[in-house]
């Protein structure tokens, strides 16, 4: 529920309008029409479930990667190597979405004969919301599984000073029966990336505990002030290991960048990216009758979501619920925007020559 302030600083734009917008936006940049209708969707699927910075959001950089070359828009995506269960592919430098797409079918086909499919990705890009990968096995009856080595190093090793880990997340999809599937999506650092540059193009103040100083660990709550601190990892040394297990599976094991050898895709041009993921699909009916599974999944959140609560609490929410319900209040009054941000998404319409998205709505 967004407060009357938000509400004034804001505007809803109905989906349809705003995929249209981002499927003409990627056309004028190179994509084909169909690559188009896979990233557009991808971006669009962000915003309706609330991943708010993985949507239109992005498309400010995306579309500068594009024109600068540092983002190929008509890849040809291959497969290097292949098993029965596993299959590492080469995403030719194409956006991020293109790639994972690409990797969760292909997890979701190996699947099927060998009752798990574990796909890598080297040479990806930036996928935007891990979950819609995770997601995609869901429908085949299936858990998927999705994690990345970031495009960008901003945190450091627990009690280090230096960035050499992304934000490097994980997500799980977990097929339900009548309930939402069960989805969780989370950054390894307190706050996401595009949480934090949210706050830096609204000009708002950071809470303490998201960003620390390089030079002597105090916090940094000034959004202008990123680029002289570290975003601190959730949970302390624990977020800060998984950051590098989940760095290192989709890193070195495809062939692709961790640490150091990690550039920044925001920097200036100056080679290849390298960007690794992984997707894995488990076939459920491997281990009990998928009607059964679901079953035994609803039963579960339901008595999780009936549990006794704190006081004060007004409900406790299972991961899945509240991105489902987002989707069915968004699809029904539309994308809220900030006025920055439609502002700023108009900006690059002009510079594309396609209809600006405040005239759309």
């Amino acid at each position: 529920m967004l407060t009357k302030a938000e509400t004034e600083s804001t505007r809803r734009i109905a989906p349809a309008a705003l995929r249209a917008f981002l499927e003409d936006a990627l056309r004028a940049c190179g994509l084909p029409e169909q690559d188009a209708d896979v990233v557009a969707d991808a971006m669009l699927e962000a915003d309706l479930t609330g991943q708010d910075a993985h949507g239109v959001f992005r498309l400010p950089g995306y579309v500068r990667q594009l024109n600068r070359g540092a983002f190929n828009p008509r890849p040809t995506i291959t497969v290097l190597e292949r098993s029965p269960a596993t299959a590492l592919i080469d995403g030719d430098q194409g956006m991020g979405h293109l790639v994972m797409t690409y990797a969760a079918k292909l997890a979701i086909e190996l699947a099927r004969a060998s009752g798990v499919g574990w796909v890598g990705a080297r040479r990806s890009n930036h996928a935007g919301a891990g979950a819609i990968y995770a997601a995609i096995p869901v429908a085949h009856g299936m858990a998927g599984i999705y994690g990345a080595a970031s495009s960008v190093n901003h945190m450091a090793p627990w009690g280090g000073s230096e960035p050499l880990l992304g934000t490097n997340p994980i997500a799980v999809a977990i097929p339900a029966g009548d309930e939402p599937p069960v989805i969780l999506d989370i950054a390894t650092s307190t706050a996401s990336n595009g949480a934090i540059r949210t706050h830096e193009l609204e000009g708002l103040p950071m809470p303490e505990g998201w960003v620390q100083s390089r030079r002597d660990g105090s916090p940094i709550t000034d959004p202008r002030r990123i680029n002289e601190g570290t975003y601190l990892p959730m949970a302390g040394h624990k977020g800060s290991g998984l950051s590098i297990v989940i760095g290192l599976l989709a890193g070195p094991l495809n062939r692709a960048a961790f640490g150091r050898d990690v550039r920044d895709f925001a920097a200036p041009a100056g080679g290849a990216l390298n960007v690794g993921q992984f997707v894995i699909a488990l076939d459920v009916a491997r281990f009990v009758p998928l009607d059964l599974f679901k079953a035994e999944v609803d039963r579960h959140i339901r008595d999780l979501a009936a549990a006794t609560r704190l006081c004060g609490v007004d409900e406790i929410r299972v991961p899945g619920q509240g991105r489902a319900a987002r989707r069915t209040e968004r699809e029904r009054s539309g994308v809220p925007l900030a006025a920055t941000l439609l502002a700023q998404v108009d900006e690059v319409a002009k510079s594309l020559g396609t209809e600006p998205l405040s005239a759309r709505a």
